[in-house]
């Protein structure tokens, strides 16, 4: 007996906060285990970049390095709400943010850290045609930072990334590594992340993600045929892929194992339940009805294909399927006796023995009705009962086809033709939505296109009364033509048109179709750039009221959820306490107030503190005077000790 191997438990915990950082490198007498790329860990831990590569297996480029300090720098922006421009703004737990995707997902590092079920990705293929995130890996940590605190501007973030670019996989990989990194902090332990790419960069993917998310926590890739047939010289390029990685695959395992439906069995089923409303316990009359009916279903009815489940018994429709052992040759297969329940001698045994053990096939004879078939008398070898309720769910496969040029038509129908014209496909998006999630989980989507998630989201809640929620993240890609600004207007637009329309079909009231428009921007504080021996009067009024002059209360409330990680999607409240504005977030979650008039007194402070709301902030030009600013903290311990207090 040995003590515990400290070392392989320290890269154990390692692995966990930074699968990027084990790998697989020689030991000392030649052979290869899993060790620890400190050169990679001390990037992880470092703010700024760290030389010294040693011989390992792993993945590298040109400006590797740069992305993952990229990827770790913070950022001075906020989110702030556009009221106008959302649908269901003060009820919708849906969001969709409009900037830099990179952005956006350090902007939510905070609130949903470990909270994202689903993340479902359709990035640039980098084909040599499409744009890629241009993000500048040129400068230092202090640049970088420096650019992170300008106004905000999307322009000129995305650029064209031909083949004949000296970068052409290195920029497409320095793009989507950082963005990977961080979206793996937002998913939950039995959290997955699908991601649709193809030929292009697949390889290139895999690896990426064997780093990011650890190999161990690849689950498959499947090929979705999008045509039958295609047009080229050498070969008809007609699939693409969707990798799937998962946070921790232990946790996804004990969650539950993931099934979809069996193409028409459902239908198969509600055609049982009329027959057996209207025939009763007559189980051969039910037999023949459903054998007649599957008999007129034309041959490619997806119901047809469980034509083989036609018996019936009082637990439900079966399959009398094969009970035998498999022809392995072995000799110690179960060869017990079976009695016939008419005749009550021994029935014939298959060549190959029992499938099951004699205590299993007691089990089944002794359920109510029997799970076993048999046939008139002992000479039908008999047959076990297979349930198409209990089987009426599959494993998803790696390969499926469905055409592509559906989703289009979708789209066009919404926004117009011409807009969008590589759509991913609805149904597959609802499948796979179907698959991975349960009914109070959230999708996030940070390449958001057409809307097609969002869009997807909503389809999956009309269809099991549900209450999913999406965030989209969409950068205002400029289309350079009259209609549609950018293409973050397209995808509001199709989830405004795509909402209305669910929202008309009947069952779907009360439905949330609706979505929270939040725009990354620069800080709402004012920017101080002055050395001391610089300020005067009017640069001291900075630190007097430090908030941007064209910034709302929204504004400030929205950066504060940000700031203390509170849920933005939360329901908000405005109500009006001794003439001053406060706005309470769910309840008592969160409760706001940004007077910047000098009205906050005591007599007000303590009015608020009996709502004893989880935290309060205030606006620190909103105090009567220092005192009162001073004596918060103090009466809401009084009144409200599990308050707590933040004044910006």
């Amino acid at each position: 007996m040995h003590s515990p191997n400290l070392t392989e438990d320290n890269i154990a915990r390692i692995r966990d906060l930074f699968p990027g950082c084990v790998t697989e490198a020689r030991d000392g007498d030649g052979s290869v285990k899993l060790a620890v790329d400190f050169d990679q860990l001390r990037q992880e831990l470092s703010s700024s970049i760290v030389e010294g590569p040693q011989e390992r297996y792993h993945l590298n480029w040109p400006g590797k390095r740069e992305a993952l300090l990229t990827s770790n720098a913070p950022i001075a922006k906020t989110l702030r709400p556009v009221r106008e421009e959302s649908v269901g703004f003060d009820t919708t737990k849906n969001l969709f943010i409009e900037g830099d995707n990179l952005d956006a997902l350090k902007l939510l590092q905070e609130t949903y850290l470990g909270k994202v079920k689903l993340i479902y990705i359709d990035p640039p293929y980098n084909t040599g045609k499409d744009f890629i995130y241009k993000d500048d890996f040129s400068t230092d940590v202090g640049d970088y930072l420096q650019q992170s605190n300008q106004a905000d501007s999307e322009r000129g973030r995305l650029v064209a990334n031909t083949e004949a670019n000296g970068r052409f996989h290195s920029d497409w990989l320095s793009m989507v590594y950082p963005r990977l990194k961080l979206a793996r902090n937002l998913l939950r332990d039995d959290g997955a992340i699908l991601i649709s790419i193809d030929d292009n960069e697949a390889d290139n993917l895999r690896k990426v993600c064997d780093e990011v998310f650890g190999e161990e926590n690849f689950i498959g890739q499947i090929v979705w045929q999008r045509s039958k047939k295609g047009d080229s010289k050498l070969i008809a390029k007609v699939h693409e892929y969707i990798l799937c990685y998962v946070r921790d695959k232990e946790s996804v395992l004990a969650s539950g194992i993931w099934r979809r439906p069996k193409e028409g069995a459902e239908q198969v089923l509600s055609k049982y339940s009329e027959l057996k409303a209207s025939l009763g316990a007559n189980h051969e009359a039910i037999r023949a009805e459903i054998q007649a009916w599957y008999k007129q279903l034309p041959n490619d009815d997806p119901r047809k294909a469980h034509k083989h489940y036609n018996w019936s018994d009082d637990r439900g429709l079966y399959f009398a399927a094969d009970f035998a052992g498999p022809d392995d040759g072995r000799e110690s297969r179960p060869r017990h006796d079976i009695l016939h329940p008419v005749t009550g001698k021994s029935c014939k045994k298959p060549s190959t023995g029992w499938r099951w053990d004699e205590e299993k096939t007691k089990w089944a004879l002794a359920q109510t009705p029997p799970r076993i078939h048999f046939g008139l008398n002992e000479t039908t070898i008999p047959t076990r009962k297979s349930y198409l309720f209990e089987i009426d769910s599959e494993p998803y496969s790696s390969v499926f086809y469905r055409d592509g040029r559906s989703a289009t038509l979708e789209v066009e129908e919404l926004v117009g033709k011409g807009w969008f014209p590589f759509p991913k496909n609805t149904d597959v998006l609802t499948e796979l939505i179907e698959l991975v999630t349960k009914p109070d989980d959230i999708i996030l989507d940070f390449f958001a296109g057409s809307g097609s998630t969002g869009h997807a989201v909503m389809k999956v809640n009309q269809t099991h009364g549900s209450k999913r929620r999406f965030i989209l993240a969409q950068i205002p890609e400029e289309t350079g033509r009259t209609g549609y600004a950018t293409i973050a207007d397209i995808t509001k637009k199709r989830l405004r048109e795509a909402g209305k329309k669910i929202a008309q079909v009947a069952g779907s009231t009360g439905m949330d179709t609706g979505f929270r428009v939040l725009k990354i921007d620069a800080s709402n504080m004012a920017d101080v750039y002055y050395a001391p021996d610089a300020l005067d009067k009017a640069n001291l009024d900075l630190f007097v009221d430090n908030i941007k002059p064209d910034r709302t209360v929204e504004d400030l409330l929205f950066q504060v959820m940000l700031d203390w990680g509170v849920d933005l999607a939360l329901p908000i409240e405005q109500k009006t306490i001794q003439g001053k504005d406060v706005f309470f977030v769910d309840g008592n979650a969160l409760a706001a107030c940004f007077d910047a008039h000098g009205g906050v007194d005591e007599a007000f402070v303590k009015e608020l503190a009996t709502h004893k709301p989880l935290r309060v902030v205030f606006r620190d030009a909103g105090f009567k005077d220092s005192a009162v600013k001073i004596n918060v903290e103090q009466i809401f311990k009084l009144l409200s000790p599990s308050t707590e207090v933040k004044s910006i």
